[in-house]
């Protein structure tokens, strides 16, 4: 049984925030001033089980650096906005592209940058470590911190909610 108050069988995409929702909100730098990100292995074994199950999955993200398109582009994502200044435009683009209502669509986010987005879709998510504002307007606050299988925790829900976790496809990446 979900613990999401929302009628999961709506959901037809997942997307994300990267840094602390898919990563930590505390990033080391590379020598040559790079931000390096950690990722949740869980995460991304959801997120491409998703994929494999035909649902839309995207990350919507403010930062721009390769290792993270080539992370989700390897995962199937198939909708990778970068360098994303203003998240509701890059929004209006996936739903343009898709062709889904607003309200099929899971957008996790942490902080404000990501506000407009969540008050925009059918089920807003945050990590139990989310600035206040975002939580306030959550949903869905996730018993998971940035970085530490946010992801895993909405698609497998939502999955189960669907009767699709199990399947075949589940037993390879």
């Amino acid at each position: 049984m979900s613990s999401i108050n929302y009628d999961l069988k709506k959901i037809k995409a997942f997307l994300f925030d990267v840094d602390g929702v898919l990563s930590k909100d505390v990033i080391s730098l590379h020598p040559n001033g790079e931000p390096m990100r950690t990722v949740n292995i869980k995460d991304g074994y959801a997120m491409q089980l998703a994929v494999k199950h035909g649902y839309h999955v995207g990350i919507i993200t403010g930062g721009n650096t390769e290792s993270v398109r080539l992370r989700f582009s390897r995962l199937g994502v198939q909708h990778i906005y970068m360098g994303s200044s203003i998240k509701k435009i890059d929004l209006q683009d996936f739903l343009d592209k898709s062709g889904l209502e607003a309200d099929e669509v899971l957008y996790a986010g942490d902080d404000i940058p990501d506000y407009e987005v969540m008050k925009h879709v059918g089920l807003s998510v945050a990590p139990s470590d989310a600035a206040p504002e975002i939580k306030e307007i959550a949903k869905y606050i996730s018993h998971k911190e940035g970085g530490e299988g946010i992801a895993r925790d909405v698609i497998e829900q939502t999955m189960k909610a669907q009767g699709k976790w199990m399947g075949e496809e589940a037993f390879g990446w």
